[in-house]
Order: structure tokens, then C-alpha cells, then sequence
């Protein structure tokens, strides 16, 4: 998706500097009372999957109306842009992990403390129920820790100062309602006529189970494919399959101190090819004609339409894709498995998920991150929204409860492996350059030079 420039609406903010601000004057109280309206707008998810979280906090907070509208993926960042622009942006809003940095001026983090009004019944003989305003602190940094899986924190806290003079300190500034894996989507019928009873759990496992997989006829055209991997515009996803190879095999994709990219570099010691060139000729080999694990190019179908036609065994995929694939082929006899890894390596799988998060210009900024905390850290709530959803979860909590479901256990038994490492400002061009990466290689000199360029690329967008 295009993205439009974000620096321009740092000016609007700058100019409206009193927005989101808690005073603690009568005045500020007796504004706290008033009705208030939180707009939250989100992706994917229809009202019914959170109507019933909606409807509790009301009954906590009936001061609070949250009018919620959910705009398709491929509209939702430039009608978003541009209502923060004209100044009637949302209140609430949805964004990627890997969009933090990008959407951080216009942000308003988690304070350490909120007020807010409830519902409190007084009165001896005669009951009634008054509003009451209460300062509530929100969640530490090390309950967070202890609650969500590894990467949320690694994601969503970042240093903040409200004014250049203040030293940084870390804060929270999105927390998710799920978190999805890529996982290993297979054709149990294709397996089963092949004599394959389980699906391979390493690479090397993949790589001959790919083999036996494939049909080639005489005319060296792909009659069945073994998997759908190897190429850039054709495969789902091909930049989280790579990175999930390069960061399985020892490369450090990204600096964890700076947050450039870093898979280029030689590391100190280490000998031999670059683990990230070892990990592009992996992925590559699959498209290669003169491989022997040659199974799909260019000229196949999108992965996604070549799995659920039953042209290729194995697909790579997330948890959302389950209901496209059900709704796409209802016949399709299919089963997920988890990613496959390195033998006797260090187990590493794909981060992929979305944080709620409060604008910066929000009147309500206190309610807003009130109720995302009751959306995402009330246990009851994330347990109802989760099985609407049918989605990972992101609290440890609920694992393993969570892995005790045959459609979601491929992806849960995954999340406390999870990772992800980009965390610049484009999350858009950074995935085009380990698309363009993986583009040039069949003509590439060396691996090494690519994935330089590659680096120098992304880190552009640092």
C-alpha cells in the first residue's frame, strides 16, 4: 500500500499542544463527569467481535460511548493519515508492530497513571448509583513483561520525553489483542498419496519431503508443486519467510542496540559465507531450475491461490489465512503444522500482529487508554474476544489453554519463539527491499553485494 508522509502533521500537533492533557483542577473533575466519545478504527474485525467488551465497559464506565468503524486493509493508512490531518482522527486506532516508529508523533503513549469515572453504588437506606472519578495506575513495565510474550515488550516499549529539555524514559505505546505465527500449511491428501504421514519438522526434512513432492513433465514444466517458496511476487509473504530463515540461522537481521538493519555485516570471528547469503541461497534454491529441490517460479500462481486449488503441497501462512482457505475451497483437506527450523539450531518463528493504540490530539486520552487496557490485559475479555476471532494469543496466561485448540495449536505453540526485527519508519519499503533482495538474485554476481544493497536500503528508512 502507498503510504503518505507522516512529518506534516507533526506541525499540527505542535500547534495544538494542550490536547490530552489531565489536569487536576474542579474544573478538569467536572469534565471527567461529561459524556465523551472515543472513535476507534480498526481493521479486519466487524463491531460482534468486540460488542460484548464494548458493552461491559459501558456498564463500568457509562459516562463513555466508543463508536467503532472498521475500514478495509487496503484503505485504512491513507484515510487515517488524512483524517489526522484535517484533525478528526480517531481517538483509538489500529497499527502493525512494525509501524511504531512510523506512527509515534502522532501517538500519545500509556501514562503511568489514568482517571477516570465509575460506577459506584452509596447510600445506606437508599441505594443509589453516583459517578465517582478515580486515579488508577495503569500497567508496569515489568508486568508487562510478565504477562505478554517475549517480542510485545521488545516491540511496543520505547523511549518518550515530553519535551526535548525531560530525559527519555521507556513507555508503552500500543498493546495487542493477539499475536499471530507463520506456520507450515500442508495438503494432507497430496501428503498422503505420496506415502508422507507426518509433515517434516526441519528444513533438511523439508527440503526431501519437497522432492518427492514435485512433478515435473517432460516439458520441465511444474505439474505439482512441492511447496510454493523460492520467488519474490508470487509468494505470500516471502520477506517474514525470509527473515524467519536468516534469523533461524544465526544472522542478526538487525542491530538490537541502534535497530539498523545489520545482516550484511561480517560478525566478529565468524568465517565462511555470510549466514544471511547462506539463508537467501536456501530460500532462492526452490525457484532454481537446477536445483534439486527446484519445485516453483515465477510463472505459478499467487501461493495462497495454488494451495487452496491443490497445486502445491505446502503453503506459508498465518492463522488469518485458516478461514480464507475454508471460505476459498470448503473441500480442501488441509492441516497446519508449526514452521519448520534448523536442526539442533536455536528455534526462532515470524511475529505478525497488530497494537491498539491512543492519538496524541485525543480530548479523552486517559479513557481511550482505559478501555485498550481493558480490551487487551482483562483475562475474561481477551479469552472472548480470542475465540470470536479464532486468533494467537499474546498473553502467556492463556497459552496453554489456547494450545488445546487443533486449529490454533500450530500457531500458539509459537508465540514465546516469536520474533521480529524491523523497527524504522517504513515498514512498506523495508519489505520491498527483501522482496527486490530476493528478485535479483538469479542474476546476482554475489550474494554478498545484494544483501549490502539491501541493508543500505532499509536502513534509509531508519
Amino acid at each position: 500500500m502507498k503510504r503518505l508522509p507522516l512529518f506534516f502533521l507533526v506541525v499540527l500537533l505542535v500547534i495544538a499542544p494542550g490536547l490530552g492533557c489531565r489536569g487536576g483542577s474542579k474544573k478538569a473533575q467536572d469534565a471527567l463527569l461529561e459524556e465523551i466519545t472515543l472513535d476507534w478504527w480498526r481493521v479486519f474485525d466487524g463491531y460482534d467481535a468486540v460488542r460484548p467488551i464494548v458493552e461491559r465497559y459501558n456498564e463500568l464506565h457509562p459516562n463513555v460511548r466508543i463508536n467503532y468503524r472498521r475500514l478495509r486493509f487496503e484503505e485504512y493508512e491513507e484515510a487515517l493519515i488524512r483524517a489526522f490531518a484535517e484533525g478528526r482522527g480517531p481517538d483509538i486506532f489500529s497499527i502493525h508492530n512494525t509501524w511504531i516508529k512510523e506512527y509515534q508523533p502522532l501517538i500519545e503513549p500509556l501514562p503511568k497513571s489514568i482517571k477516570v469515572v465509575f460506577r459506584e453504588e452509596r447510600g445506606t437506606l437508599k441505594k443509589e448509583v453516583v459517578p465517582v472519578v478515580k486515579e488508577v495506575p495503569t500497567i508496569t513495565l515489568r508486568k508487562l513483561e510478565e504477562r505478554f510474550v517475549e517480542i510485545v515488550p521488545q516491540d511496543v516499549v520505547r523511549p518518550y520525553s515530553p519535551t526535548p529539555q525531560e530525559p527519555a524514559e521507556n513507555r508503552v505505546w500500543g498493546l495487542p489483542t493477539s499475536l499471530d505465527t507463520l506456520a507450515l500449511y500442508y495438503n494432507r491428501d497430496l501428503l498422503n498419496s505420496a506415502g508422507i504421514p507426518t509433515p517434516p519438522e526441519t528444513w533438511r526434512d523439508f527440503q526431501n519431503t519437497v522432492k518427492t513432492l514435485t512433478r515435473i513433465d517432460a516439458q520441465n514444466r511444474i505439474v505439482q508443486a512441492g511447496a510454493a517458496l523460492g520467488t519474490a511476487d508470487n509468494v505470500e509473504r516471502a520477506s517474514d519467510i525470509l527473515s524467519v530463515i536468516m534469523m533461524q540461522n544465526g544472522t542478526q537481521v538487525a542491530n538490537p542496540s541502534t535497530g539498523y538493519a545489520s545482516f550484511a555485516e561480517v560478525i566478529p570471528g565468524q568465517t565462511g559465507e555470510l549466514p544471511a547469503a547462506s539463508a537467501l541461497r536456501f530460500y532462492t534454491d526452490f525457484a532454481n531450475p537446477i536445483k534439486e529441490v527446484y519445485t516453483w517460479n515465477n510463472d505459478q500462481p499467487n501461493s495462497f491461490d495454488a494451495f487452496t486449488n491443490g497445486q502445491t503441497a505446502f503453503f506459508f501462512g498465518y492463522s488469518y489465512h485458516v478461514p480464507l482457505i475454508e471460505a476459498r475451497n470448503p473441500k480442501l483437506n488441509f492441516s497446519v503444522a508449526k514452521l519448520p527450523q534448523i536442526s539442533g539450531g536455536r528455534v526462532v518463528n515470524a511475529a505478525n500482529y497488530w497494537v491498539e493504540t491512543v492519538a496524541k490530539d485525543s480530548p479523552h486520552v486517559d479513557e481511550a487508554w482505559d478501555f485498550i487496557q481493558f480490551l487487551t490485559t482483562n483475562t475474561e475479555n481477551v479469552t472472548e474476544h480470542l475465540e470470536r476471532v479464532r486468533r494467537p494469543t499474546a498473553l502467556r496466561e492463556l497459552i496453554n489453554t489456547q494450545i488445546e485448540d487443533a486449529t490454533l495449536n500450530a500457531f500458539v505453540s509459537q508465540v514465546l519463539t516469536a520474533k521480529s526485527w524491523y523497527k524504522g519508519s517504513d515498514a512498506d519499503a523495508a519489505e520491498e527491499a527483501m522482496l527486490d533482495l530476493i528478485r535479483r538474485v538469479p542474476t546476482a554476481d554475489r550474494l554478498d553485494d545484494e544483501l549490502r544493497r539491501a541493508q543500505n536500503l532499509i536502513n534509509q528508512t531508519i
